[in-house]
């Protein structure tokens, strides 16, 4: 059974100067979902990298940035397509593999740079390449077991 989530959908035009607008939008949402001020500006770095991709690399001419919000309560899920179309998440969750960051950086391929920042600022991040270019990232609100983790692992260390 999958969690019922709140879902905002914006087709932009895939032009940099409608980046801000992407940014601007997922700031709000982060904002109103409880987000901390530096989770806030990952999430913002994060989507602009990804919508960045889709303007440099997507399109010959005139295309579209999907971008979809799913806003659930322990979590933010953020979709963004190059094919301009609306979908939906679940029918091509099946499709969507984890981002391959263990490669050195020097090794990345062209935009390969943009994905790895994008997996460090994010808590899980996937990608199908089928029928354009998906990528699904999810940051998660409050990680306390990351946290719990840290502050159990600096105890044993003193």
């Amino acid at each position: 059974m999958t969690r019922q989530s709140d879902r905002i959908e914006m087709k932009v035009p895939a032009k940099p100067e409608y980046v801000g607008v992407i940014r601007l939008t997922v700031s709000g949402i982060a904002n109103r979902i409880g987000y901390t001020y530096d989770d806030i500006e990952d999430i913002k770095i994060a989507v602009a990298e990804a919508c960045t991709n889709v303007v440099e690399h997507a399109y010959e001419g005139d295309g579209c940035i999907s971008v979809t919000f799913h806003v659930f309560s322990d979590r933010l899920e953020v979709v963004v397509a190059d094919s301009g179309e609306s979908f939906d998440i679940e029918g091509i969750r099946d499709q969507l593999g984890p981002i391959d960051a263990s490669q050195p950086i020097n090794e990345l391929k062209e935009g390969g740079l943009g994905l790895f920042l994008i997996n460090t600022l994010m808590d899980k991040v996937e990608m199908s390449e089928k029928d354009g270019v998906i990528l699904m990232m999810t940051k998660y609100l409050g990680r306390d077991g990351v946290e719990r983790y840290v502050d159990e692992t600096s105890a044993t260390t003193q």
